[in-house]
């Protein structure tokens, strides 16, 4: 216990204001005061505005976080979604070419085919149309397989044309299918005559693509640009088929022969569907014939 000094009371250890529930009455009614106030007459209107203004960078600043996570997560949902839109829109795309391209491939078949009746009606002979399954693939010859076969009525030697001409024969027949050598083949023979004269031929496969008219005099009324068709000689092609255009007329050959290079009209190389026509009919086809001897003939038949 510290005692009085030259009569001085030491100081109190904690210094104590006025009394809370004194505090309170007084904070209470400067509280109502202010409210009644700024009710009555707006005078703190000003100075909550202020506080406003000067809080707002604060507020600001509180709510970029939050704005940042929700910016974030929008974001990557906008990501994800226009990426499975792509991806929608690629799979829509490649579905559409694939059609777009099915469909110029429907509608060149399509072309095909119509020709090739077109070609059935205008040769006047039982004929089938038949599907190239597959080419031989053999150097030494020129061959393709077909989807018809003898139980489709189709026989050994019937002549194969397309929707323009003459492409070759079917040699081998089986139950399902044939095989058909193609006019370019060297080993294959055809007897034709030229539209213009009237000059009966016999054309032989050259091998790449190409025919060749053998066994003709050098001094042979025959020139480039001469269509080539069947002259029905052998009782197997029916006449007037095309067969060939004239390519180029060597007249200097060996053996007192002229050498003539033809080019077939029709698909020989690229075909994909073909008509397999009835042998050994006689009916002549409807064929443009110059020369007054022809046109004779064709009357004749005709009546």
């Amino acid at each position: 216990m510290v005692s009085p000094v030259a009569g001085h009371s030491p100081p109190p250890f904690f210094r104590r204001g006025p009394a809370p529930l004194a505090r309170l009455v007084v904070l209470v009614s400067a509280s109502l005061t202010l409210l009644v106030v700024d009710h009555r007459l707006h005078y703190l209107e000003l100075v909550r505005q202020g506080l406003s203004v000067m809080t707002t960078p604060l507020q600001v600043l509180a709510g970029m976080p939050v704005k940042g996570v929700r910016s974030a997560g929008d974001y990557f949902a906008d990501l994800a979604q226009l990426q499975a839109e792509n991806t929608e829109l690629r799979r829509e795309h490649t579905e559409l070419s694939t059609m777009r391209l099915r469909q110029e491939q429907l509608d060149r078949e399509n072309t095909r085919l119509r020709a090739l009746l077109d070609m059935r009606e205008r040769a006047q002979v039982e004929s089938r149309v038949a599907e190239v399954v597959y080419e031989v693939r053999d150097p030494f010859s020129r061959r393709i397989v077909i989807d018809k076969g003898i139980t489709h009525g189709i026989e050994a030697g019937s002549p194969v044309v397309d929707d323009v001409g003459v492409i070759g024969q079917v040699t081998r027949v089986y139950p399902l299918y044939a095989e058909v050598t193609l006019i370019s083949d060297k080993d294959q023979a055809l007897p034709v005559q030229v539209a213009r004269t009237g000059v009966r031929a016999v054309m032989f496969g050259a091998g790449a693509g190409l025919l060749e008219l053998r066994y003709l005099a050098t001094d042979v009324d025959l020139r480039e640009g001469d269509r080539i068709v069947t002259s029905g000689l052998d009782g197997v092609f029916v006449a007037g088929l095309p067969v060939a255009r004239v390519k180029s007329v060597d007249r200097d050959g060996v053996g007192g022969f002229v050498r003539i290079v033809c080019v077939p009209v029709a698909g020989v190389e690229a075909h994909s569907t073909v008509l397999v026509m009835k042998p050994g009919q006689p009916v002549l086809p409807e064929v443009d014939m110059p020369t007054a001897a022809g046109e004779e003939k064709l009357e004749a038949v005709r009546k």
